[in-house]
């Protein structure tokens, strides 16, 4: 069977995976799938336990949970029972409550091979018993992409008591409860409804945008996707991608020894009013560590400008009136604030052709200012390489929406701004989406240590570097937002984090990781 660690980008809606299921099934015999999916969730399952999936017989009598629901999900749980069964688990199978709606083929068929194997099937009314029990392994095989509204009534209990027994989990195809397309727990007007939390997740057929996404990456734990062995040629141009270096590793090019600081360019950061200097210095140190020549911090406050940054005497300082904005590549925003002056500095900018990127501050008054969106419909028109970063509040300014529907469905909103403002978006979060024209990105890498004041500066400052270098502008949103997420973890790994990590301390990170990236580009 195959199954892919985390190798394939390729993310399908719903929609999608749902053609591809039925083109697959008219050419296979019954119940080939269910086969199919049920014996990948038990090889995933027997990994987790620690069995060789292609080994023998457990000596060890493992104990495993298989909770299965009413449709093809507990279809899919009751073949992998079987399967665990057969390699010497001791499995126990929590049966659905019985309702109304006929169960499919592929669900009976898996049931009634079920009941002539050698395990134990329960119903709900024992799982408080099974709660109190020591588990090897927990398999949720509850719900699939085919839920479509919040759970609810007892659903909710048995989720409950899942989640809260203490021994991995393995969800089967997604976590009962989560919406594949856009990552959120299933809600109605009451509030999001109950989900699964599981450790692992062995997802079928093709990867789904909701794994890697808002909810998605508390809820889904581990990610392995089994395509099923179903023939490539169904498989539709995805929705959306992971953000792998396989998609700007060729801009990571080592440098030339006849070089020098002109080669790679000027970065002007614009920002630093009164009492928020820290978030401009922090944007320009960013773009210093991320590679290019110069960075000058125009300061919009002129009382706020310092004659040096101590540490780091490179970060030259100005009154941001008196920069020449055709000279280098632009980040606007960091601490700019939002005094008629701000205004100013925002419009010029957008005035003029160079390279920018827009942050924090800056994108609070364009959403504010028609005149400045209009300007920056301008750009768009003529082809200027712009990024805007936006947070989801700063989103939801941007588009006139709440906070909640941007949340709701991060991807829709990414592609909105991308379409809006003709600019490559990076919708910052917990998967962060990068859109551009057609191009849709969920960023794997990144963790609450960037739950921190300043960390969006410092991302802000990376972007305005790699553009300042001549990256094309879709490639330097997906590297900054990638190297930016490494560079967290690799601080964590290290010790540093999650918790009290500071903006800071990123940019040595940073500066890291991208060399590591230009070494791998020259080794391949």
């Amino acid at each position: 069977m195959n199954i892919l660690q985390h190798v394939e980008t390729a993310l399908y809606s719903v929609t999608q995976l749902r053609a591809i299921e039925q083109a697959a099934q008219a050419t296979l015999p019954p119940h080939a799938l269910m086969h199919r999916a049920g014996e990948a969730a038990a090889e995933a399952a027997l990994t987790l336990i620690g069995i060789e999936a292609t080994g023998g017989i457990s000596t060890s009598k493992p104990t495993v949970l298989v909770a299965a629901g009413p449709g093809n999900n507990g279809g899919d749980g009751f073949t992998c029972a079987i399967h665990l069964a057969a390699r010497g688990c001791d499995v126990t199978v929590l049966l659905p409550p019985t309702s109304g709606a006929q169960p499919s083929p592929d669900h009976l068929q898996a049931l009634a091979r079920l009941r002539t194997t050698p395990v134990t099937l329960l119903h709900a009314d024992a799982l408080s018993v099974l709660c109190k029990q020591n588990w090897t392994l927990i398999v949720d095989g509850l719900f699939g992409i085919g839920l479509a509204r919040p759970l609810t009534g007892a659903w909710v209990e048995t989720v409950d008591a899942l989640n809260a027994i203490d021994a991995p989990l393995l969800a089967l195809d997604i976590p009962s409860g989560l919406d594949a397309d856009t990552g959120s727990i299933l809600s109605d007007a009451n509030g999001p409804g109950a989900c699964i939390r599981a450790t692992h997740t062995i997802t079928f057929i093709g990867d789904k945008p909701g794994l890697h996404t808002c909810d998605g990456r508390d809820q889904a734990g581990v990610v392995s996707v089994s395509v099923l062995d179903i023939d490539q040629a169904l498989f539709p141009v995805p929705m959306a991608h992971l953000n792998q270096p396989q998609e700007f590793l060729a801009d990571c090019r080592p440098r030339r020894q006849n070089s020098h600081k002109g080669s790679f360019g000027d970065v002007q950061i614009i920002g630093g009013a009164a009492g928020m200097a820290g978030a401009a210095i922090l944007a320009g140190l960013a773009a210093l560590k991320s590679g290019c020549g110069r960075v000058l911090i125009g300061f919009a406050d002129a009382a706020s400008k310092p004659a040096f940054v101590p540490g780091h005497p490179e970060l030259m300082c100005r009154d941001a009136g008196t920069l020449d904005f055709a000279k280098a590549t632009l980040v606007v925003g960091p601490g700019l604030g939002d005094a008629p002056a701000a205004r100013i500095l925002l419009a010029a900018a957008c005035a003029s052709d160079a390279p920018m990127v827009l942050d924090a501050d800056g994108l609070n008054l364009l959403a504010a200012t028609p005149a400045l969106q209009n300007a920056l419909a301008a750009r768009a028109r003529r082809q200027l390489a712009t990024i805007i970063t936006p947070h989801p509040l700063e989103a939801a300014r941007l588009l006139g929406i709440s906070v909640k529907e941007v949340q709701a469905d991060r991807l829709r909103a990414a592609s909105l701004l991308t379409l809006r403002f003709g600019a490559a978006a990076v919708l910052k979060g917990s998967g962060t989406v990068v859109a551009y024209g057609d191009t849709l990105l969920i960023n794997p890498t990144g963790n609450p240590a960037l739950a921190t004041g300043g960390t969006g500066d410092v991302l802000a400052g990376m972007c305005g570097a790699l553009l300042a270098q001549g990256w094309p502008v879709a490639h330097a949103a997906a590297a900054a937002v990638w190297i930016h997420g490494a560079a967290a973890d690799r601080l964590v790994a290290e010790g540093i984090g999650p918790i009290g990590m500071t903006a800071g301390e990123l940019p040595d990170a940073v500066r890291s990781v991208l060399n590591c990236l230009v070494r791998r580009a020259v080794r391949q």
